[in-house]
This record gives structure tokens, sequence and C-alpha cells, in this order.
């Protein structure tokens, strides 16, 4: 039972689904998913559990609504007019920053693929392979390839983050340590482990990234010319 101390500082403006949302997305950011509760809502909001209720009908509701406003805000920033293959590149960039702010957002996806915000993606993929002069017969097979390797590729690299997140290793350090150990394997027997230790150090995930992202769309011109 709330407190009178609790109970006089409810909040007396209207609540929104979308300030609910935007409270949702502040706790997950911050102590991730376990931390989500509709308690925990309550005490962010300063309201009761009706007034988020009336709005929200579970935590998977709001998980689901909370994905949906990040990339839905990503697709709504592409410039318009850009160039097809540039449109793309920077959707696919928009996607790994956003995943790698909110990690909870890529595992939402591949949970749930089928919400309006991943079809919204998959729409504007879609339209600048069309763009990029592929034929229609291409462009799901093209679109698919694109799309898994950007949650892919932005869902692993935020794993990752917040696995060292939680450690006492930075990422030079786990890099340097995970060099290391390539470098003292047999170099005939792993010839490409003892080139690529010289660059794992210092590579950049997001340049790396997006160079695979030029890769797939040369790829899909080079088929389809």
């Amino acid at each position: 039972m709330a407190t009178k101390g609790e109970r006089a500082t409810r909040r007396t403006d209207a609540l929104s689904q979308q300030l609910i949302v935007q409270a949702a997305s502040e706790i997950l950011d911050a102590e991730g998913e376990a931390a989500l509760t509709f308690r925990a809502l309550t005490r962010h909001l300063k309201t009761g559990y009706g007034a988020i209720y009336h709005h929200v009908a579970n935590k998977s509701d709001l998980l689901a609504a909370a994905t949906d406003d990040v990339i839905a805000r990503v697709v709504a920033d592409l410039v318009t007019g850009a160039q097809p293959r540039e449109a793309l590149r920077a959707l696919a960039l928009g996607l790994f920053d956003a995943i790698d702010a909110h990690p909870w957002v890529g595992a939402q996806l591949t949970r749930e693929p089928w919400r309006p915000a991943l079809l919204d993606v998959y729409k504007t993929v879609g339209e600048q392979l069309q763009a990029l002069d592929a034929p229609e017969e291409a462009i799901f097979d093209a679109a698919g390839v694109l799309v898994n390797y950007i949650l892919g590729v932005a869902g692993q690299n935020a794993a990752n983050a917040r696995v060292l997140a939680g450690g006492e290793t930075g990422r030079a350090e786990f890099l340097a340590d995970i060099a290391a150990r390539w470098t003292r394997l047999d170099p005939a027997g792993h010839p490409w482990a003892q080139r690529a230790a010289k660059r794992l150090r210092e590579h950049d995930d997001r340049a790396q990234f997006l160079a695979g992202i030029d890769l797939i769309l040369a790829g899909i011109e080079a088929v389809n010319r």
C-alpha cells in the first residue's frame, strides 16, 4: 500500500503512452530488461498501476513499443533524396548506432521480427534496392541478406559491449589479449590469425561494420548488373 508521502508525490499531468515508452527506455538503458517491471515504472513515473495498464497491457507490449519507437526514429532520420547506396549505408549505420546505444532493441527484434518497426526497415531497404535497379525477383533475398547482417553484427557488437561493461577489462585490453593468443598460434596452421592479430587491437567496430555493408552492396550490384 502506498504511504502518504508516496501519494503526495503522484504526478498530476496526464500520462500518455509516449511518456510510458520513454520511461521504459530509460530504465532499459540504465539497468537492462530484468529491471523493467511495472513496479519500477510506477516509481519512475510517480503514478499508479491503473494509469499504466490503461495504455500498455504487459511487459512484452511495452518492450515492443519501446523498440518500435527507437527504430522508427532511425528510419525517420534518413535524408530524403539521398542516393540509394548512401541511403542504405546511412540506414545501416543508424541501426548499428541505435542498437549499440540500446542493446535491448537488438534482442527484441530477433524475438519478434514481425514488429512494424522491422517491417519499416525492410520497406526502406526494398525501396532503395529498387532504386539501385536490382531486379524485382532479387530484392527479397538481397533485403534479407542486408537486414540479417545489420541485426546480427549490431546485436553481437552490443552484446560484447555489455559483457565488457560488466567486467574489469576494457575493450582495448580484451582485444590485446585475444591478439596475443592468436600471435602464439602455429603460423603454419593459422596463417590468417597471425595476420589478423596485427589489426585486431586497433580495429574500429563501426568502420568494420560499414565495410561489410559496402561488400554486400557491391555484391548485389555485381550480381544484378
